[in-house]
Formats: C-alpha cells, sequence, structure tokens
C-alpha cells in the first residue's frame, strides 16, 4: 500500500526549490539503482518554478540528463511549439539547456502532428511509445502532478468520462472544463503505476480542493492520485490551510 506524505513549506519559492532538490535526489537514486530514472513531468506556473530552480542546485550535477527518460502527464492538444502547451514551457524553462537523449524526451503529440486534429489517435501513439519495451508501463519513479482549484490532476476533472477510463494507459480528452478544449492525459490507471505520485500545489486557492482529497474525497481526482510506493503531498502553507 502506498504510505501518504504531507510535506508543508512557508511560500511558493521554497516550495519549488524543495520540490526541485528532492526531483533531483530521487533521479541520482534511481540512477545508482539501475542506471537510469523516468520522471513525469506537469505543466502550470509552480512546475515551471521547479524546473527553474534545477539548475542552482549544487548537487544537479550528479544527475547524469542523458539517461533520465522525461514524459509527460498530460498536455493541451495544440500545434508544437504553442506557449501553452506543458511541453514547450518545460523546454524553455529548462530541458532546451540541458544535455538531454533527444530520443527519451518523450512529448505528446502535437496538433500539427502525424495524426494531424485526431486526438484519439495521437493519444493512442502516445500509449504505443509507452508500451514500446513490451506490455508494461515504463518505469515512472516519480510523476508529478499540479492540483487544480476543482481537484483536478493532469487533465482528469471531476465528473469528466475520461476520469474513470481504465481500457487505455491515454486517453484523448474533449469539452475540458479548462481551456483549451481538446486535451491529451494519461488515464488514472497509468498515473498509479509510478512508484512515487507528487502532488503539488500553492496558493490558498487550492486549499479547499486539497483539504477535501486529503479527508478521502474520491469524486476529487487528486484523491485518487497514488503511487505505488510513496505518495507526497507537497504545499505551500497557503494551499495547506484547509488540511487537519
Amino acid at each position: 500500500m502506498s504510505k501518504t506524505l504531507v510535506v508543508v513549506v512557508p511560500d511558493v519559492d521554497t516550495l519549488a526549490a524543495t520540490v526541485a532538490s528532492r526531483l533531483v535526489a530521487k533521479i541520482v537514486d534511481a540512477q545508482a539503482e539501475r542506471g537510469s530514472a523516468g520522471v513525469v513531468l506537469t505543466g502550470g506556473r509552480i512546475a515551471k518554478r521547479v524546473l527553474a530552480a534545477l539548475p542552482g542546485l549544487p548537487e544537479a550535477a550528479a544527475v547524469n540528463w542523458s539517461q533520465v527518460d522525461l514524459y509527460w502527464g498530460d498536455e493541451r492538444f495544440l500545434p508544437a511549439g504553442d506557449p501553452e502547451r506543458n511541453e514547450t514551457q518545460a523546454r524553455e524553462a529548462l530541458l532546451d539547456a540541458l544535455p538531454l537523449d533527444p530520443a527519451r524526451v518523450h512529448a505528446m503529440p502535437a496538433a500539427d502532428g502525424p495524426d494531424g486534429e485526431d486526438a484519439e489517435a495521437a493519444a493512442a501513439r502516445y500509449a504505443q511509445e509507452l508500451h514500446l519495451g513490451g506490455a508494461d508501463l515504463p518505469p515512472f519513479d516519480v510523476l508529478m502532478l499540479g492540483v487544480g482549484e476543482d481537484g483536478h490532476v493532469a487533465s482528469l476533472f471531476p465528473e469528466h468520462p475520461v476520469l474513470n477510463e481504465t481500457a487505455s494507459t491515454t486517453a484523448a480528452v474533449h469539452n475540458s472544463p479548462k481551456p483549451p478544449p481538446t486535451r491529451i492525459t494519461l488515464t488514472m490507471p497509468a498515473i498509479q503505476s509510478a512508484y512515487e505520485v507528487w502532488l503539488i500545489a500553492a496558493g490558498p486557492d487550492k486549499s479547499d480542493a486539497i483539504g477535501r482529497a486529503l479527508n478521502g474525497d474520491k469524486l476529487l481526482p487528486a484523491a485518487q492520485a497514488t503511487g505505488t510506493v510513496k505518495t507526497y503531498w507537497l504545499l505551500d502553507k497557503a494551499a495547506a490551510a484547509a488540511v487537519n
């Protein structure tokens, strides 16, 4: 059973630095154990802050970036390079400056990719990439998730039908409550396959959903997002205001 741990820090800057430091340590540990590491990135403001904090960490020099596989938990189904895409934001914040192996950067397909605007085909293509080595998903040492004001994670929203998808590891999302309306996301079973799931949130607008999720309100996707080994809630003081 996954162990749930709640970490509360004073403010958003401390939160970004804390998550960045933990991420480096986790990558280094995974590489020491099996030579490589798998990380699932998230989008949003806090994600950009975390990535921006990484280069300033002395311990980041211990990471072999050429042996890191990067994935995304969800993506806005927009053309490649669109500033609203999580991939674009991550590349600008850090990834383009790292000595990554391009073959190990597994971005979700764009709306002007090989499948055009067919989001279902694009989601299926990403599932094929995830399962390239066999039937099982690749090892996700850390899967990071932002938490929305409504308790959504990735592009899995409360009461949206894709939240209940179990037949596939990826899905196309239509009529998203948040723009843009079309997205691609990992499904909840894929999220739950990660060794560690990190739910990261800052600000008072997240506090109600976080309090409900930690109290076991399974109607909220955030409450269902758990790792196989550990689940971390990494919060600033404002986001943790409703945590008992």
